[in-house]
């Protein structure tokens, strides 16, 4: 007869796929053991992928600490393991990947004088968002529901990120008197043109397809699609020997595989909307944007809803944002998450940030009173104590800090073709915007989404030439 500890530990062994529980607290984050969920965050094993799933559905599985200190030791034992091939990562219900990180708690912290207790909150983020962006295996996210704030730092650094029908994005940071961080300096001023700013200022929402069309996400597929998709990647075997890069390209043909077309919807941030946006956010200071906006006609009804939305936003997020996302497109994966524990440090400190979670999500008045009140009344130099660091200041200390130091990301070959891409093959190749076209679709191998995005690229920044030719108009 077996014994009771035999038979528990045979019956373990035939249920691999059962949702573990996290139990692994790594040191330093005994802080959060008090308000820890031991459901709050589950884990599974099926063949070589592992799994992440976010699990606070009511809470729209809102990031807190208690999360974090589970999913930064699975991450660094699954790099090591050699039996974890692939990871996911996807949040439980039907509503939310993630919505962001618990910001109400952090606020009340402040309110009660535990500021250091949320800096802490954000240098153990950080530190996981550097970790998925120096990731040596394949690390796939679900961006299924709303994926804002902490979200996008779970996902938006990873080689393949997967919008649905149901996806949300936005960063809405300055809505409540703070900045676009989770390695925003980094993703946002990367994006084409100036849509990075124009979503970093305005906290505008993407959704579904258009979290493709903008680079935000690598692949759209129907919600449905997911678990499917889940377990083939299951199915996938690598050979030890096998280069990470030809790993990667392998789950990206897996993926297209259960791609069942896109939603007729038109691109969004395209068109004449697009061309708006680029001349009006790409000064270098919020009153030159204001002034552009003033002065724009072909989208007029949008430039003064967008200046009304501005106006509302905190003085110092907007101008301490537009100066990050200017500094970060020159920052390394790595400098980038140091930077923003510096700035998100100050933000502790500074009155709009619990004015603006009280406002906007506990009280829910949505009358913020920032500090200063008025743009007029936040000078420019109001931003300098944000990136200031005093002599001795200890930097984020990184998790892997021998990773790659890189400027642009290995991945970005899985997402749809930049307009720098199309720029430069219009240059290069002296061929009609018709036949540009499809050598994009026939290079990216029919994915979805390419198609439409070279097109709507080639009518907004091209014209013909006599010969019929498409010539890149610099204008």
């Amino acid at each position: 007869m077996l014994s009771t500890r035999l038979l528990n530990s045979s019956l373990r062994s035939l249920r691999p796929n059962m949702p573990l529980r996290a139990k692994i607290v790594a040191p330093g984050f005994r802080a959060y053991s008090s308000q820890m969920d031991p459901d709050d965050v589950l884990f599974q094993s099926n063949y070589g992928v592992r799994t992440i799933e976010l699990n606070r559905p009511a809470k729209y599985n809102a990031l807190n600490g208690s999360m974090i200190s589970k999913i930064r030791p699975r991450l660094q034992e699954w790099e090591k393991s050699q039996l974890a091939n692939i990871i996911v990562v996807k949040g439980a219900g039907e509503k939310a990947f993630c919505a962001g990180g618990d910001v109400t708690t952090l606020a009340i912290n402040n309110k009660e004088g535990r500021n250091q207790e949320s800096v802490d909150f954000f240098r153990d983020e950080y530190q996981v968002n550097h970790l998925i962006a120096t990731y040596s295996k394949p690390y796939v996210a679900f961006m299924d529901g709303i994926t804002m704030g902490g979200g996008v730092g779970l996902s938006v650094h990873a080689p393949f990120r997967i919008a649905t029908e149901r996806t949300v994005f936005a960063m809405p940071e300055t809505t409540i008197g703070f900045f676009p961080d989770v390695g925003g300096s980094f993703f946002l001023p990367r994006l084409d043109g100036e849509i990075g700013t124009y979503l970093a200022l305005t906290s505008q929402t993407l959704q579904g397809v258009n979290a493709l069309y903008a680079g935000i996400a690598t692949h759209y597929l129907h919600s449905s699609s997911l678990p499917d998709l889940e377990a083939r990647l299951a199915e996938l075997d690598f050979p030890d020997s096998l280069p990470l890069a030809d790993r990667e390209n392998i789950i990206n043909e897996t993926i297209d595989e259960y791609s069942t077309g896109l939603p007729s919807d038109s691109i969004a941030l395209g068109g004449s909307l697009r061309a708006s946006i680029d001349r009006c956010f790409s000064a270098d200071s919020i009153e030159g944007i204001l002034l552009a906006l003033s002065t724009e006609t072909a989208n007029k009804a949008w430039a003064e809803q967008t200046t009304k939305t501005i106006r509302a936003r905190s003085p110092t997020s907007l101008r301490v944002t537009l100066k990050q996302l200017r500094l970060g497109k020159n920052w390394t994966i790595g400098k980038t998450f140091q930077w923003e524990h510096q700035i998100a440090t100050r933000f502790m400190y500074h009155p709009d940030f619990v004015e603006g979670v009280d406002k906007r999500l506990i009280s829910k008045t949505n009358d913020p009173v920032w500090t200063p009140e008025k743009l007029e009344d936040a000078p420019e130099s109001i931003v300098e104590e944000f990136f200031d660091i005093p002599a001795g200041t200890e930097r984020l200390k990184l998790l892997k800090e021998g990773a790659a130091e890189y400027r642009k990301y290995p991945h970005a070959r899985f997402g749809l073709p930049t307009e720098e891409k199309v720029r430069s093959v219009v240059n290069q190749a002296r061929l009609p915007a018709r036949e540009i076209v499809e050598w994009f679709v026939r290079e990216y191998k029919g994915k979805d989404g390419v198609r439409e995005k070279v097109k709507e690229v080639l009518e907004r920044k091209t014209k013909k030439d006599e010969a019929g030719v498409a010539v890149w108009n610099v204008l």
